[in-house]
């Protein structure tokens, strides 16, 4: 049974949460400002760098779909400890294989190690967030992707420092992933032992087969499909803006380059608005109202887009896609944690279908693209998120529970 905390545990909890989010979130920009000097010093070009992406890609989706697997081992603890360890780690290599050894296969398996560790931890930290969800009787999960939103802002903004200084990457990349194996230490310290989140008591031996049963039979559960469709049309949505937008503004709408910029901006500005302060409207009407508003919008928003012939219009248009497209994935999560006895297993499935529309959907969306041309392609994505809202009464709360901890 989980041991009751008092009010400073649980605010050491809840900070320890929000470090890995933005951990996590610094890890994904170090590297990411970094890959112009990173494909320069490896001298490859942008195919192979494209192959390097795959391979993250393919190994963050890995760490994903096998996170329960490491919870039913370790419980969530611990594995998010070892999981930051692993990314913090990967995030060293990728810098010495770049610049100190020049070694592409170092830089792989720093690329390797970063993926599915990241993707690993991205489980177990929603998995704690939705418990402190839970406790605070509020919706707060958005506020914690807001702080990953923060990590890729502060690493961006640390990395184009660092070009700019021109400071070699396996300096930069050595620094971030020394901050990132501290935290995960201190962040370890601070968050309880619990047994809905997997946690083994010191005097209890845990049953691997059961907790492997438990991991697994989400994927039997109708509503993760239901819900993996709500947060597929949503993760799509996002992907492709960060991916397609600017070019969308530049070569669809025959924009200057630095319009294209400015409608990134301002998707990503009405993004993280509505992640961090979105929660009480939800409190107040419900997810499945939510959601449905905030599809109706970023079904409009990419329509605005696509047909919008002036650039105010297109910037309003990319604003409500931004502000639409904020809320579907933290929503999803919160919903598949809804039983906490099976939170880890719900919400890894779900998330493994997001993570595949949001890391995938962009290069599919490309391929089309040559074929259609862009802006006809991001018609799909209004179709998608339309999907998205007829399935979010799959987000309907499973029903008031006890929670897991007290403060």
């Amino acid at each position: 049974m989980d041991t009751a905390l008092s009010h400073s545990q649980f605010v050491r909890w809840r900070a320890a949460i929000f470090a890995i989010f933005l951990a996590s979130g610094l890890s994904v920009a170090t590297w990411a400002s970094r890959v112009p000097d990173i494909a320069q010093s490896l001298g490859i070009d942008k195919a192979q760098i494209g192959l390097l992406l795959l391979g993250m890609g393919i190994s963050s989706i890995v760490g994903i779909s096998t996170g329960p697997l490491v919870m039913a081992r370790t419980g969530a603890r611990l594995g998010m400890l070892i999981m930051m360890l692993s990314f913090g780690t990967g995030v060293c290599l990728i810098g010495l294989g770049a610049d100190l050894f020049g070694s592409i296969p170092l830089v792989i398996a720093g690329m390797v190690l970063f993926g599915f560790g990241n993707g690993s931890v991205d489980v177990m930290m929603n998995v704690e967030a939705t418990a402190i969800e839970q406790q605070m009787g509020r919706t707060i999960l958005p506020v914690f992707h807001a702080f990953f939103s923060f990590g890729t802002v502060i690493g961006a903004g640390v990395g184009a420092l660092a070009a700019g200084m021109r400071l070699n990457v396996a300096a930069h990349a050595g620094v971030i992933s020394a901050i990132i194996l501290v935290a995960s230490i201190v962040c370890f310290f601070h968050v309880p032992v619990r047994e809905a989140a997997l946690d083994p008591a010191p005097d209890v031996k845990p049953r691997w087969s059961e907790r492997m049963h438990t991991a697994l039979e989400a994927w039997r559960e109708p509503r993760t499909y239901a819900l993996g469709v709500v947060m597929l049309g949503m993760s799509f949505a996002e992907g492709g803006a960060n991916d397609w937008i600017a070019l969308g503004v530049v070569e669809g709408h025959q924009q200057p380059s630095g319009m294209g910029a400015l409608a990134l901006a301002v998707f990503s500005i009405g993004m993280t608005v509505v992640r961090l302060f979105g929660g009480p409207l939800v409190d107040r009407f419900g997810r499945v109202a939510v959601l449905r508003v905030l599809a109706a919008a970023a079904a409009s928003g990419i329509l605005l887009f696509i047909l919008g012939t002036n650039l105010p219009l297109i910037l309003i248009g990319a604003a409500l896609w931004g502000i639409g497209a904020s809320l579907g994935f933290p929503l999803g999560m919160s919903a598949a944690a809804d039983d906490p006895a099976k939170a880890a297993a719900r919400v890894s499935a779900a998330a493994t279908i997001g993570y595949v529309a949001f890391l995938g959907g962009p290069p599919v969306l490309g391929v089309i693209s040559e074929h259609i041309g862009l802006l006809n392609t991001l018609f799909i994505l209004v179709a998608l998120v339309v999907m998205s809202g007829l399935f979010s009464s799959a987000a309907k709360p499973l029903g008031e529970g006890a929670p897991v901890v007290t403060k």
